[in-house]
């Protein structure tokens, strides 16, 4: 039986770790949509020298992953993953492809990279 301190302190524990992982921020400098894809273009040499979690985006990213898969896959809350994403963004390690980005469709989304999300996210 675990006393209400021992709880407390998991509690802690809990909430504290995903803080650690971001620096201790709470935002990034990019708008990152959950259906953003995500693909690595650091080579081995750049990753060794990473974070854990840093590493294990870039391994995961080899393919294009949605934020979204990321965040499931590595068993990460969606803010934590898109504050990683971003920092590996702006480091240059990895490239990221944002819904609607073809001002010539008018913001709309391509329906294949809606298709392509929905296929990552129902392999889950």
């Amino acid at each position: 039986m675990t006393t209400a301190g021992e709880d407390g302190a998991a509690v802690i524990r809990a909430v504290a770790r995903p803080y650690v992982k971001t620096g201790r921020r709470v935002s990034s400098g990019y708008q990152l949509a959950i259906e953003a894809l995500v693909l690595t273009t650091a080579d081995a040499r750049q990753v060794g020298g990473l974070l854990p979690e840093h590493q294990r985006i870039c391994h995961l990213c080899r393919d294009f992953k949605s934020v979204a898969e990321v965040a499931a896959l590595l068993h990460m809350t969606l803010g934590v993953a898109r504050i990683v994403v971003a920092d590996l963004a702006e480091a240059g390690l990895v490239a990221i492809h944002q819904p609607g980005g073809n001002d010539a469709r008018g913001g709309v989304p391509d329906a294949r990279l809606i298709e392509q999300v929905l296929d990552g996210l129902r392999k889950l």
